[in-house]
């Protein structure tokens, strides 16, 4: 009698489970073979395919539950299948079409980005190896977090699997996540699927250990390890891995030996770099006739299977086809997705309540964040000494942690990349992460996940996943900080797309841009200078402001008029205009009483998104302008702006739009002396004013 190979017999769970581990083992060997055969279309995007660590895969995506979240890798196709997504939308992105589930054509081939009903969560994450470490614990922060603060509402337990090559072990940014997954008890599985390649390197060049010894060093951190080729031992070992984490809420780590089948990617291939008997060894560890070797030993009639294989070699083809004939992206959508739109579109609340008082930078700050754990549940903070007693190395987080307790104001360890990288998954899951990197130098560590995972993940993930990320970030140079406490780093983060610049220059500014940080739906780095959080500085007593009420904000992206110019002398054409922010603001300021009525002052108070036109009326209003910085001058953020203006206003330029800022020197030296020889100051300012008033 003919059997209809869908219908898979209903014997055993076991047996059920088993088949269902061979067709999806089959559709992605089927899509393999169809990408390979049809190299010269498929390989326009490169893209990886899960050839030989099908078994593991599956038996790890059967596992997860729709409340769950999972950061699969580049090669997990077979287990993005498990979870129940279609060869046809894979390829939808494999070919980069508009209707790519993922990311509308913008990201690579198994590069999933997921939020649909009865689907484990899968927030974006980088082609990057091991990045997506740091988030994904992130996440089970997250999740753990919300456990301790009765906020979750995902679902029974739900834990975070975390998908990793062997290779990818050696990343330090790894060894941050295993140490705070360790440290937290967080509910995360790291899935290690260990081929013994970092593309054309082998194990014995690349490491030391595999990633199961490695692990041994991370106390507090379970391990496990099986033959990934092999389904019914994944099975076993993915079943007591999940059960493990979801009910002890604690880490584990899975380490699963797979051959690699096919090429590194498709435009690495495998016979460039690996000898015949080694695929020959490989190949012998192939999971797909392993599964169907077994299963005709159990009795599975071997016509059964290959009927399956067919219909699944025709699903697929087809499938294949129909991707290729989907529509293009509209290249009119290549600027969507960018940032999410911000609830905050315009400066409101009280900005001198009656009876306020003045306060420093600093202290609004404090009393800014206390406002917001207030109000926001979902709302925690963290970073290097801003938890316990301390509360901060400038007292900015004083008695938080004592306030709204340890769980929710916490000190990490020194790792700067867990704690920007984690922001995007704790976003993931539905917090509002409020961190502080200690200083603006020691913000080098993060920069790969603020480039690679935040900053484009509503981009890539075509709006899904926009990162919600409070990044404090204290800056610039206060008196004698030295090469590594002093250093102004704008123009290096301005460098990167995707992510909003606050630079607040007073009490006022701070407690209102920063409640507007907070609600953004984007990541924001607010940038908040040393030497004016306590007006200590001689000529920074503007800083300390009257404090606004809790209720105000200031939208992102407008600057202010820190200074007016008089009218009369404007109207005789003997003003100018200074563009700049932060400490430049007093500079500009104090410089500019040598010219009573000449001089008027903009502060920036952002730096992306930027209020152009606030300062392409002013350049045109007085013809004369100069863009003053802390920075280093050349190659930075106000020169570009100086180019721009020069452009927007040429033919109402009186003089060249001129920049100022400090010497081209690769640190600020501890010196005194030196310090103020590199850095711009009152004096050096009022002789630029004096250089452009009379050019």
């Amino acid at each position: 009698m003919h059997t209809n190979a869908t219908d898979i017999p209903a014997e055993s769970t076991s047996r059920t489970t088993q088949l269902k581990a061979f067709r999806l083992m089959a559709t992605a060997r089927a899509m393999a073979k169809c990408y390979e055969e049809n190299r010269a279309t498929a390989s326009k995007y490169v893209h990886a395919t899960s050839a030989g660590h099908e078994a593991i895969q599956i038996a790890a995506g059967l596992q997860l539950r729709p409340y769950d979240f999972a950061a699969p890798y580049y090669r997990d196709d077979s287990m993005l299948l498990s979870m129940g997504l279609t060869p046809y939308e894979l390829m939808l992105q494999l070919c980069a079409k508009a209707d790519d589930p993922f990311s509308a054509g913008r990201s690579y081939y198994s590069h999933p980005s997921l939020k649909r009903a009865g689907f484990p969560t899968i927030p974006h994450q980088s082609s990057a190896t091991g990045m997506q470490a740091i988030p994904a614990t992130g996440m089970a922060h997250g999740i753990k977090y919300k456990e301790a603060r009765g906020l979750n509402t995902e679902g029974e337990n739900p834990i975070v699997l975390c998908s990793l090559g062997d290779g990818s072990v050696t990343e330090g940014e790894v060894a941050e996540a295993f140490q705070m997954a360790a440290l937290k008890q967080l509910p995360i599985i790291f899935l290690v699927q260990d081929n013994g390649w970092s593309i054309s390197a082998g194990r014995s060049e690349t490491r030391s250990s595999d990633a199961y010894q490695y692990a041994a060093g991370f106390k507090g951190l379970e391990r496990r390890k099986c033959d990934g080729s092999d389904f019914d031992a994944s099975l076993v070992a993915a079943e007591e891995a999940f059960s493990f984490v979801r009910n002890m809420r604690a880490p584990l780590l899975l380490h699963a030996k797979c051959p690699l089948l096919g090429h590194h990617t498709s435009g690495v291939r495998r016979e460039w770099y690996r000898g015949g008997n080694e695929l020959l060894e490989a190949g012998e560890r192939d999971p797909l006739p392993l599964l169907r070797n077994r299963l005709l030993h159990e009795g599975i009639e071997e016509s059964f299977l290959l009927e399956l294989e067919a219909e699944v070699w025709q699903e697929v083809n087809i499938a294949y086809k129909a991707a290729l004939a989907a529509p293009e992206p509209e290249t009119g959508s290549v600027t969507k997705y960018i940032f999410a739109e911000t609830p905050v579109k315009s400066e409101s609340g009280t900005r001198k309540p009656v009876g306020a008082e003045k306060t420093l930078m600093v202290d609004a700050a404090l009393h800014a964040v206390d406002e917001i754990l207030q109000e926001y549940p979902e709302a925690l903070l963290y970073g290097q000494d801003v938890g316990g007693a301390l509360g901060g190395v400038f007292r900015e987080a004083a008695q938080l942690a004592i306030r709204h307790g340890e769980t929710r104001v916490f000190n990490t360890p020194i790792q700067e990349a867990y704690i920007i990288g984690s922001t995007a998954g704790m976003s993931a899951v539905g917090l509002k992460p409020i961190v502080e990197v200690q200083f603006a130098d020691y913000i080098w560590p993060g920069i790969n996940q603020l480039a690679s995972e935040l900053s484009r993940s509503s981009y890539l993930s075509a709006g899904k996943f926009p990162v919600q990320a409070l990044i404090r970030v204290p800056t610039g140079a206060y008196g004698s900080g030295g090469p590594y406490h002093s250093s102004s780093v704008e123009s290096a983060l301005l460098s990167i797309k995707g992510i909003k610049i606050v630079y607040p220059g007073n009490a006022a500014d701070m407690k209102g841009l920063m409640k507007a940080a907070f609600l953004d739906p984007n990541p924001v780095i607010m940038l908040e200078h040393k030497g004016l959080y306590w007006s200590k500085v001689p000529g920074t007593e503007d800083a300390k402001t009257f404090e606004p009420a809790a209720d105000y904000i200031i939208p992102l992206g407008k600057a202010a008029v820190a200074l007016e110019a008089d009218a009369l002398k404007l109207e005789a054409g003997e003003t100018m205009v200074i563009i700049t922010y932060g400490m430049g603001v007093y500079w500009a300021k104090n410089a500019a009483k040598a010219f009573p009525g000449c001089v008027e002052v903009i502060d920036l108070r952002t730096l992306h998104p930027l209020d152009f036109e606030m300062c392409e009326q002013a350049v045109k209003r007085h013809g004369k302008a100069l863009v003053l910085t802390e920075e280093s001058i050349e190659n930075s953020f106000a020169e570009s702006l100086a180019g721009r203006l020069s452009v927007a206003c040429f033919k109402y330029l009186d003089a060249p739009v001129q920049c100022m800022g400090a010497l081209n020197v690769p640190a600020i030296p501890l010196n005194s002396l030196l310090e103020k020889e590199v850095l711009p100051d009152v004096r050096k300012t009022e002789m630029k004013i004096r250089e452009i008033l009379e050019s």
